[in-house]
């Protein structure tokens, strides 16, 4: 039997970083995965989905593109066939990127399936090996409930969509979460006659009561969005599928299904490790270095976790577990949260959201600012959105933000870094800001946080006495 320092089950995002931070320190390791290689995030993920949405909003472009002075844009059409080889072919380039590194590591390489038969030892079907230490970075699978079995036909996943050659002309998104909104959005502006269902005001993340609102409402305003959740009823004689929709049949020709993934933990075997189990399946572990709690020779990282699943955080779980079972167990703080949905206005979650922030008791203020009348979206002509951001009432320091605004990727980013740093509201209105920029709006929502604030200064400028910031 072989026996190895290092096994890493899994070769997606985490496990490629894992395995990084492994091969720093010993020769000495195998990765093993018997999927698709090239990342969830390059094959059917964050890339491909960016690259549809960024065709559906430059062909949406058009109907604003009259107020400038630009005629003609009434007159575009879209050939939505090519649209979708063109988000294949980059799509295949990110992949491509992804598997560069493979040569130099191939032999390191096996194509199998790994279970668990002891702590530290995996059958993969024609042999068993034996390993030290042993990293789980196998992913997750689109939840599709058992009881829609019978309409396999008419559902698409998330994991399936970008293999589509031909859109549909109807199509109902069931769950308007991350990518189900940002696809839902991007399929109605190429013309897709979409229903978008959700149960709730919840898209993309979004817990404030008051940015929920203003974020549905515009949404709304553009497609279709049913609140109340919906029931798959049949499949008609005309082929399309029927949903019960707050009581009213409504047929699609498909359903595109984005109510969630599920980890892929189930089939590593756990049955044979002795280990407590969350509510999702998952082994309880160390939100510090990801080693389970009751094997600390055992690691967990990436979407397997159902935590966090987003690409930055899978490499920072992948670079903790790799590190960790190379060099021995260590602690690591985790960095803010930075979740960014791509629709348009973007939505944004940082740090600590408004529900986390109510439910932990903690004594805050929000200062907020609407992007409708701000200088430089009325520039661009996307006067819509609203940002809040949550400071701490005793000392002002930013704890979270919840946006729905024009470049709110960017905005995001400036505030989950200045929670990084620790910055409080005040120091924050110390950093330069350019006029005309949509980032002014942010500086706006940081004054109205000071008001709410027991600070006697509204001086924005060092003066030659203050101490530096941190």
């Amino acid at each position: 039997m072989k026996k190895y320092d290092v096994a890493i089950i899994g070769a997606g995002t985490s496990g490629l970083t894992a395995r990084r931070e492994v091969a720093k320190v010993t020769d000495n390791y195998v990765v093993i995965d018997d999927g698709p290689l090239g990342t969830t995030c390059a094959r059917v993920g964050c890339m491909p989905s960016k690259v549809l949405i960024q065709a559906a909003n430059d062909f949406h472009r058009r109907h604003s593109l009259g107020q400038q002075g630009i005629h003609g844009g009434e007159t575009l059409t879209i050939n939505r066939d090519q649209t979708m080889e063109h988000v294949r072919s980059l799509r295949d380039r990110f992949v491509r990127g992804v598997k560069n590194s493979l040569p130099s590591w191939e032999n390191k390489l096996i194509r199998k399936r790994a279970r668990f038969i002891d702590p530290h030892t995996l059958d993969l079907g024609y042999e068993k090996i034996q390993a030290d230490k042993i990293i789980i970075a196998v992913g997750s699978r689109p939840i599709i409930p058992e009881a829609w079995s019978a309409y396999r036909d008419h559902l698409i996943t998330t994991d399936q969509f970008f293999e589509l050659d031909k859109l549909p002309e109807t199509m109902a998104v069931l769950g308007l979460g991350v990518i189900g909104l940002e696809l839902g959005q991007a399929l109605h502006r190429l013309g897709v006659n979409i229903i978008g269902i959700s149960r709730g005001k919840r898209m993309g993340g979004l817990s404030d009561p008051e940015v929920q609102d203003y974020a549905y409402e515009k949404l709304a305003q553009e497609m279709e969005i049913n609140l109340e959740g919906a029931k798959i009823v049949e499949v008609n004689s005309e082929n399309k599928l029927v949903l019960d929709v707050n009581g009213k049949k409504r047929s699609v020709d498909k359903a595109l299904i984005s109510i969630g993934r599920r980890s892929n933990i189930d089939r590593v075997g756990l049955e044979n490790l002795n280990v407590t189990l969350d509510e999702n399946g998952v082994p309880a572990h160390s939100q510090q270095n990801f080693s389970l709690n009751e094997y600390n020779h055992i690691y967990i990282a990436g979407d397997v976790t159902a935590d966090r699943t987003i690409l930055h955080e899978a490499a920072d779980e992948g670079f903790i577990a790799g590190y960790s079972a190379a060099n021995g167990n260590d602690c690591f703080k985790r960095r803010p949260l930075l979740s960014v949905t791509f629709s348009d206005p973007n939505i944004g979650v940082i740090g600590q959201s408004y529900d986390e922030l109510k439910s932990n008791g903690v004594d805050f203020v929000s200062g907020q600012v609407s992007f409708e009348g701000q200088g430089r979206s009325i520039v661009k002509l996307k006067e819509k959105g609203i940002l809040k951001v949550y400071a701490d009432k005793k000392d002002g320091r930013i704890l979270g933000s919840e946006l729905f605004a024009p470049d709110g990727e960017h905005l995001a980013h400036l505030i989950a870094w200045g929670i990084a740093m620790k910055l409080t509201v005040t120091e924050m209105l110390t950093m330069p800001f350019y006029h005309p920029v949509v980032e002014e709006g942010l500086r706006t929502a940081l004054r109205d946080a000071r008001e709410k604030l027991d600070i006697e200064s509204n001086i924005e400028l060092i003066r030659c006495q203050d101490p530096p910031i941190r």
